[in-house]
């Protein structure tokens, strides 16, 4: 079986979506509202080290790399490298008297670790992942209110 994994996920948030735009692209305050992201440190402008724990007892080292950030389109999108490696991106729209995002992710697991048992840890890591997204909707939601 393959170490990789596509995830789809979409938010529903009250409020604009310029604003919600406005902090998912500042990956450096991710810590204030979304509790899975316990470290962020820049490299450069365009890259950081990002330390990523959900529920089970192992923390994810990534270096998240920029690779389009358009406003316009609402579309931010990430190289990801380290335990993963892929990508990740954000589509941010309006709907109705709020926004919708949509965050898609490609990845391969590379960690050594956890590429050891991928038949046995695969729903884990889909579990781990879902509660990670949904414990940063929640924190998204109290930030922009």
């Amino acid at each position: 079986m393959s170490a990789a994994y596509r995830f789809d996920n979409e938010w529903h948030l009250p409020a604009p979506s310029d604003q919600v735009y406005a902090a998912l692209a500042d990956v450096e305050r991710y810590e204030q509202w979304w509790p899975q992201i316990r470290e962020v440190h820049w490299i450069d402008p365009d890259s950081g080290t990002v330390r990523v724990r959900s529920l089970l007892p192992y923390t994810l080292d990534l270096v998240l790399t920029r690779d389009s950030q358009d406003e316009a389109h609402g579309i931010l999108r990430v190289l990801v490298d380290g335990d993963l490696q892929g990508w990740c991106a954000w589509q941010v729209a309006s709907e109705g008297a709020g926004t919708r995002a949509v965050f898609s992710q490609e990845v391969e697991v590379t960690s050594p670790m956890l590429r050891r048992a991928p038949f046995a840890i695969r729903p884990l890591l889909r579990g781990n992942h879902d509660h990670m997204m949904r414990s940063g909707e929640r924190g998204l939601r109290r930030f922009l209110t």
